[in-house]
């Protein structure tokens, strides 16, 4: 397992009549580091955790829980298959494209090890918004990532260091309940009778998620 691609992105404004004005960084180019990681302070004031990269709306981007965005090359070549186009590392925002690890399959709360010093820890699944399809150009695009839950990780940083394209990659904990990037994702969009299962993630989960989830309980009951 491996660091295939460290990608970060520069402010652009989107031309787009939905988006009119909207500046982002989802745009992510591959560089060859290396780069600080580190946490980069609470939603809403810290933006990414990697250096150089643009958050542009800390309202829903970035934060401690959504300090670096993880997905895989074996998911980017199987939307290659299906969308009929070449997808470059970095094309879905990620921070990290990797290779052999299962990221929409990790489980909340578990620690991966990349390069020597830094150690990134699993929140959650990655929501998709209108920026996403805008960049990516593809009509019903939300619709369709939604429904194939193929979401990536979004990671806290638990020991800050520099990595770059290339690192070993490795699993270091792995929690014992079976709470997914995937299955969290699923719980919070469209299967929402799951989310009571998602509190076996304990505080590992992201706390907009596990909000969530004790709010399900709350109102609906259910056992985790």
């Amino acid at each position: 397992m491996k660091l295939l691609s460290l990608n970060v992105g520069r402010p652009r404004t989107v031309d787009h009549p939905d988006l009119r004005g909207h500046v982002t960084g989802i745009d992510k180019q591959p560089v060859e580091g290396p780069l600080r990681i580190s946490a980069p302070g609470p939603k809403g004031v810290g933006a990414s955790g990697v250096a150089g990269d643009a958050v542009c709306n800390t309202e829903h981007h970035g934060g401690d829980d959504q300090a670096v965005y993880a997905f895989a090359r074996e998911d980017l070549d199987g939307w290659e298959r299906e969308l009929g186009r070449t997808l470059p590392s970095g094309m879905f925002g990620e921070n990290l494209t990797t290779e052999g690890l299962d990221v929409s399959g990790a489980r909340i709360g578990e620690r991966w090890r990349i390069g020597a010093d830094v150690v990134l820890e699993v929140t959650s699944g990655r929501i998709p918004c209108l920026n996403f399809q805008v960049h990516l150009g593809e009509k019903g695009w939300v619709r369709r990532f939604t429904r194939e839950a193929r979401t990536g990780a979004y990671l806290r940083v638990v020991e800050p260091g520099e990595i770059r394209a290339g690192d070993p990659v490795e699993i270091v904990h792995r929690p014992d309940h079976e709470v997914t990037a995937a299955l969290q994702f699923r719980a919070v969009t469209t299967e929402r009778e799951l989310l009571p299962r998602l509190l076996a993630a304990g505080d590992a989960l992201h706390p907009e998620a596990r909000r969530l989830a004790e709010r399900y309980v709350a109102e609906h009951g259910g056992a985790v």
